[in-house]
């Protein structure tokens, strides 16, 4: 089993997130990370996922979410060469002579302090899961009394990108769409 980075741009409506999450999980799969937000085209909006499994199995998921409505495009950005980030903040206690050290590793890892109270920091790091978890683990010694993560956001490099849409396909899709939900529609009376 390897971790994959699966992305899916999605219709930005109210229940999209569970019909994509249980295709997962009727698979048995455990979703990693997972982080949605708007993509460049209006009205649609962008999953990336992270998951352990086989590619054949990640595939067969993938398939089955490409299969529901309101999902546009289904990728799997694992084979690609691809750029990957996590955002995470964390509160991190720094009172007295611990400040000046905790500022210390605030900027060996390029991270941001972004609130500071007589007590506590919070500090904002961008990287890799590597450099995430590597930068918790040198302020962790100082304590974390708070901590958020994003979860994996990823695209590849270069022009040739697998969630390039282009507008023939967002029509083709809303076409779909409304003939599905008539036919859904047409059953119900």
């Amino acid at each position: 089993m390897s971790t994959h980075t699966i992305v899916a741009l999605v219709e930005n409506r109210p229940g999209v997130l569970n019909k994509i999450a249980s295709k997962w999980r009727q698979r048995g799969f455990n979703i990693e990370s997972l982080a949605v937000g708007h993509s460049e085209v209006p009205g649609l909006s962008r999953m990336t996922f992270t998951v352990d499994g086989t590619m054949n199995d990640v595939e067969q998921v993938s398939k089955q979410m490409d299969k529901v409505i309101e999902v546009v495009k289904v990728a799997d950005l694992t084979e690609h060469n691809m750029v990957h980030r996590e955002l995470a903040m964390a509160k991190i206690g720094a009172a007295g002579k611990d400040r000046s050290a905790i500022l210390e590793i605030v900027d060996i890892f390029r991270a941001k302090i972004v609130d500071v109270s007589a007590e506590s920091v919070i500090v904002e790091v961008t990287g890799t899961e590597d450099k995430v978890d590597a930068f918790l683990e040198m302020v962790g010694p100082y304590g974390i009394t708070e901590l958020v993560r994003t979860g994996r956001i990823a695209m590849t490099r270069g022009p040739a990108a697998p969630m390039t849409i282009d507008e023939s396909k967002i029509e083709q899709h809303k076409y779909r769409a409304a003939g599905e939900g008539k036919a859904k529609i047409g059953t119900l009376i």
